[in-house]
C-alpha cells in the first residue's frame, strides 16, 4: 500500500524535528565553556529547548492532520463530482433506452453492515471538513462586513482616512462641472 499524505509529512517533518534527533544533551553541553559544562542550568536550558521544540512539533503535527483532512475532503468532492457527471451520462443512456423501447430499471447493489460502516464514516469526515471549511469562509466573510461597516461608520461621522478628501471630491466636481459646460 502506498504511503498516505499524513504518513509522509510525519516521517520527513516529526520524526526529524525532534531535539533529541538533532542534539543530544551531551553535544549541547559540549558547546558551552568547559568551567560551565557541569552546571545544571545547561540541563535546565535544554529540557527548555526541547519542551518548546515539542511545542512546535505539536503544532505542525495538527497542522498536518487538518491538511490530510482537507486533503480527504478535496478527494471526496472530486469523487463526488465525477459521480455526478456519471449519473448525468448514465441518465442520457436511459433516456437513450427509453426512446429506443429498450427500457430496464437499473439494479442496485445493497449495503451490508460491513460495507455501509466505512463509507458512512467517510461522510462524516467529508462533512466535518465541508463545516470546517464553511466555518473558516463565515469568519473571513463576517470580519470583511465588519470592515465594512466600521468604515461606513468613519464616513457617516465624518472621521476620513483621507482629510483631504473633502476637497480632493470638491476640486473633481468642479473639473466636471466646468467639463459639462464647456459641451454644451
Amino acid at each position: 500500500m502506498a504511503p498516505t499524505e499524513q504518513t509522509i509529512l510525519s516521517n520527513y517533518l516529526l520524526a526529524p524535528a525532534q531535539l533529541p534527533a538533532i542534539i543530544s544533551l551531551q553535544e549541547f553541553t559540549a558547546l558551552f565553556p568547559r568551567k560551565l559544562q557541569s552546571s545544571p542550568r545547561i540541563r535546565s536550558l535544554y529540557r527548555d529547548l526541547q519542551s518548546q521544540r515539542n511545542a512546535v512539533v505539536d503544532h505542525v503535527a495538527a497542522q498536518i492532520e487538518q491538511e490530510a483532512k482537507h486533503g480527504k475532503a478535496m478527494r471526496r468532492a472530486v469523487i463526488r463530482s465525477k459521480r455526478e457527471a456519471e449519473a448525468q451520462e448514465q441518465d442520457d443512456e436511459i433516456e437513450i433506452e427509453r426512446m429506443l423501447g429498450n427500457w430496464s430499471e437499473p439494479q442496485n447493489a445493497k449495503h451490508s453492515l460491513a460495507s455501509i460502516l466505512p463509507d458512512m464514516e467517510g461522510a462524516i469526515g467529508a462533512l466535518e471538513a465541508e463545516l470546517q471549511l464553511l466555518e473558516e469562509e463565515e469568519a473571513s466573510l463576517l470580519a470583511s462586513v465588519r470592515q465594512t461597516v466600521g468604515a461606513m461608520s468613519d464616513l457617516r461621522y465624518g472621521r476620513l482616512a483621507n482629510s483631504q478628501l473633502p476637497e480632493q471630491v470638491l476640486d473633481g466636481l468642479g473639473n466636471l462641472e466646468e467639463i459639462c459646460r464647456s459641451k454644451n
